[in-house]
């Protein structure tokens, strides 16, 4: 499979959300799956494709033009698609993705994944999408989706669009496991 992996770039944040990437990268390239993610050396994603290259990973960044000027790509990976800006960025991200992963990251992290919650909601995206909870990261973004959901903004069935873990290790058997999703979902999309 051709998994895309959002994540961040922040060399800041704690340690065990770059571990965890570590493990995922590893996880998925050691399944000989393709590894997909933003291209950058710096943060959760430079432990992504650092631990996809440990097991001898296929990884491929997709990243803009500016970053690679500025030097941001990472040099461990061999395979980049560069981009005019990030919305062309994030439309390659998911094209012919087989699933989308979402690591606990920033605004551009949550961008990328309310984006392909939204496409699999139009029925333009139909792969599994995993949001990986980690310390409850993701806990009051899930709560405003119920929330939306509570005040009729988006119906019941739309919260399975994603699959929600605590943990990498579970990744592979949620995008085993995810609902079926069809374009049919468009019939839906306009009432909530």
């Amino acid at each position: 499979m051709r998994i895309c992996v959002y994540c961040a770039s922040s060399s800041q944040a704690p340690a065990e959300y770059g571990e965890a990437a570590f493990a995922l990268g590893h996880l998925l390239a050691s399944a000989g799956h393709t590894v997909v993610f933003g291209g950058g050396a710096t943060g959760s994603m430079g432990r992504l494709a650092d631990g996809a290259a440990a097991a001898g990973g296929d990884i491929e960044g997709i990243m803009p033009d500016f970053m690679q000027a500025l030097e941001w790509a990472h040099p461990k990976v061999e395979r980049f698609s560069w981009t005019r800006d990030m919305a062309e960025r994030k439309a390659l991200l998911l094209q012919g993705s087989d699933a989308a992963v979402a690591l606990p990251g920033g605004c551009g992290t949550f961008e990328e994944l309310l984006e392909a919650i939204t496409l699999k909601r139009l029925g333009l995206y139909l792969q599994p999408i995993v949001i990986v909870n980690q310390c409850g990261y993701y806990d009051p973004l899930l709560a405003q989706l119920q929330r939306s959901v509570d005040e009729a903004f988006m119906r019941e069935t739309h919260l399975r669009i994603f699959t929600v873990v605590d943990d990498v290790a579970a990744v592979l058997d949620a995008i085993a496991n995810a609902p079926d999703w069809n374009a049919q979902a468009q019939a839906l999309a306009l009432h909530p």
